[in-house]
Formats: structure tokens, sequence, C-alpha cells
């Protein structure tokens, strides 16, 4: 393993496993991927068909936000590799945690489609339910290979299940299977990269029921969960207003929007994310105060990268519309201007979750994400009742700015802060 003074906090272009050309690979091919088979299904299948879809997908994520347990990002941020024997453990705690939310979401499928006015789309919730079931029996061994810094490995995964998402949806959505073709991508990418995790990587833990020896990752790892509950509703409150009180087409349209700026702005921030929490983290071991420095440096060049492109985008959104989605998208437009702005926050938000996480300072992300909602709570009712979906889209534009200054002002206060433990 290269030594922590060596390459390994390097940000320099190379071809090596830890290089972050990887990170920048993937985050190009995988989100290109993804662009291009929600773009192409939007067109194909129309606003109804990938509201059905959003709702669907909006169940899987309540509950896997509801029962996050935070093992991954304890693994990695941990003082100390996990042994086998501890990896056994996580992977039992996954696998168990994601059975029971697809025995949830079936025994819910029923409810849901009756209280979305979704009609006949019982069997589109269902299959749903298989993703949350795929994902927890993949091998731990793939948060090793994160905490190690494995970014070619796991680019090579990730943008093999990307393609194979991609290409069995648009394949399924040509031969008209509507909008389960989104979903038959998903589950089929899913069980590519589960089963990938298993074959190519390392160390593989023991395929046993295992439920103790990981009592020292909950320390950290309550705070991740606690992070995940609030921001489930920060993130899919809105979601769930629009869908259950206009219908799939006005969320269609609102998911597209809010999709479209997502892949231009924040998506290139979260695979960020993905080099920096375990490069911080491991920076964080061997210097705390040069991991404080460098956060500054992406921040100030992010922040700056992302007004341009703000401007830029609010400035063709109609014509980018047009292009990409046709006329039947058009309504979507004013909600797209607004979502831009929310979607370069949240790429700030990105990067300085990565580093509070590092840190051990997991507690002031779920903070931020309080501070946010008590916001939300507050403005959402007059905005929505003024404004309408229009308001709810500034309401979060608030809340984020909010949540973002505060992560920020505890960002830049560790400069010659103490390493925080990690339980706390």
């Amino acid at each position: 393993m290269r030594s922590i003074r060596g390459a390994s906090f390097s940000m320099r272009v190379g071809l090596g496993p830890s290089a972050p050309t990887w990170v920048l690979l993937q985050q190009v091919v995988v989100r290109g991927l993804v662009a291009v088979k929600f773009l192409a299904l939007g067109r194909i299948l129309g606003p109804s068909a990938i509201g059905s879809v959003s709702i669907a997908l909006l169940a899987v994520a309540i509950a896997e936000s509801l029962s996050d347990t935070g093992l991954p990002q304890a693994v990695i941020q941990g003082r100390e590799a996990p042994t086998r024997s501890e990896l056994s453990a996580v992977w039992t705690t996954l696998t168990a945690r994601g059975t029971l939310v697809a025995l949830v979401l079936i025994a819910l499928a029923p409810v849901m489609n009756s209280q979305f006015h979704l009609g006949n789309a019982l069997a589109l919730l269902q299959l749903a339910a298989a993703l949350p079931l795929i994902r927890g029996l993949a091998s731990p061994a793939y948060f090793v290979v994160q905490r190690n810094r494995g970014f070619q490995h796991i680019a090579g995964i990730e943008m093999a299940a990307a393609f194979v998402d991609c290409c069995i949806g648009l394949a399924f959505a040509l031969s008209g299977a509507g909008a389960y073709s989104l979903l038959i991508g998903m589950v089929v990418g899913d069980m590519l990269k589960s089963t990938l995790t298993w074959t190519t990587m390392k160390p593989r833990p023991p395929i046993r029921l295992a439920w103790t020896g990981i009592g020292h990752y909950i320390g950290f790892s309550r705070w991740i969960w606690a992070g995940s509950v609030v921001n489930l509703l920060l993130n899919q409150f809105d979601k769930v207003v629009v869908g259950k009180l206009l219908g799939p087409a006005q969320l269609g349209a609102y998911q597209m929007s809010s999709k479209l700026a997502q892949m231009l702005l924040t998506d290139a921030a979260f695979a960020m994310g993905q080099y920096l929490f375990p490069t911080f983290s491991a920076q964080h071991r061997h210097d705390a105060r040069v991991a404080a420095r460098r956060v500054k440096l992406y921040l100030a060049i992010v922040a700056a990268g992302l007004a341009m492109f703000v401007v830029l985008l609010r400035m063709t959104a109609e014509p980018l519309f047009a292009l990409i989605l046709g006329p039947a998208w058009m309504s979507a437009v004013p909600l797209f201007k607004i979502f831009v702005i929310n979607m370069a926050i949240g790429a700030l938000i990105a990067v300085l979750v990565a580093y509070l996480r590092a840190v051990g300072d997991a507690k002031a992300t779920t903070h931020a994400s309080l501070i946010q909602m008590v916001i939300l709570v507050g403005i959402v009712p007059p905005a929505t009742h003024y404004w309408g979906v229009t308001g709810i889209a500034w309401s979060i534009t608030v809340g984020m700015g909010s949540a973002a200054t505060w992560m920020l002002y505890r960002t830049l206060r560790r400069h010659d802060a103490p390493s925080y433990p990690l339980a706390s």
C-alpha cells in the first residue's frame, strides 16, 4: 500500500489505481449514460409515465433512508481497517435491511397505488422493491476498496453497471415496455454491480449470519442514519406533495426539471465527493491541518465554476428543453431555472459533506439538515399558497442556502481545531 506521504493525496492527473482521473472518467461515463437513458425515455414515454416511475423510486428512496445503517461510511471513515469477521457482520446487517425494505415495499404497494392515483401500476411499485434487496446483497468489500481509494476498480464496476442499465432500459422502451423499461434496466444493472463486488473485490467476507463485532461503528453511523432521515424529509417532501396533489403527469414535469438540473450541476460534485471522502479521511488521519486547507481550495474552485454555469443554463433553458425533450416538456422550464440554483448549492454541499464526514463531524451535516427542515416547515405553506409549485421550489432554495451556510461555518472554523473522535 502506498504511504500516506506518497501519491495517495496527490491531485495531479494520472492513471494510477487511486488517481482522481478515474473518478472523473466514472462521472463522465456513468452520468452520461444516465442522462442518455433518462432523457431518451422522457421523450419516448412522456411526463405521465416518468411520473409513475418517479413515485415507485420515491418509495424506494423513502424506505432506504429510513433504514440507513451508516455502516458503509463508518467502514470508510474508521481509523482501523475492518476484519473479515466484521465485514461478515456488515454484510448480514445490510442484507437483512435490504430484505426487510423489499418486503415492506411490496406490502405497501396497493396503498401507494391508490394514494398517488397510479391506476394499474401496482406491478411497477412491486418491481421497484427488488432494488434494495439486490443492493443489500452486494459485498461489503466495495467499501474497503473505497476506503483504500481504489477508484480505478470502482469506476470499472460502476461504468459496466451503468452501461447495462442504459442499454436494457432503452431496448425495453423501444420494444413497448413503457414505464417498466426504466426499472428493468436499473434492476439488471444493480444485479451486475452486486455480482461484480463479489467476483472482483477483496477481502471477501464469509457468507454467514453474524450480528456482533461492529458496535464500534455505531457512534459514527448513528449520525449518518439521523442525517438520512432528515434528508428524507427534505429531499422527498416536495415530490410527495406534488405527486399526491397534482398526479403523475405534473410530478413528471417537476422531476424532469429537477433531474436535468441535477445531471448538469450536482452529479459532478457528488462524483467528486466519492474521491474526496476517502481522501480527506486518510489525509485527516495523517495531518488534519492540511486537510482543512485543502477543502478551502476545492470550495473556491467549485463555487466559481458553478456561478458561471448557472448563468449560462438559465439563459439557454428554453432552447435546451425544446431540443432535448420536445414541446411536451416546455411547462417545466420555469422550474428548471429555479432548480439550477438549487443544484448549484447542492454541489457545494456535497463537498462540505465529504469533508465534515471525513473528519468525523457527521453530526454537523445532520444539524444543517435540521436547520433546512425547520426553515421549510415555516415557509413552504405560505409560499405554496401564494405561488404554488414555484413557491415550493424557491423554498427549497432558501433552505439549502441556510444549510450550506451552517456547514461552511463548521468547515472554516476547523482550521486549527483538533481531530474529532470516531464517535463524535
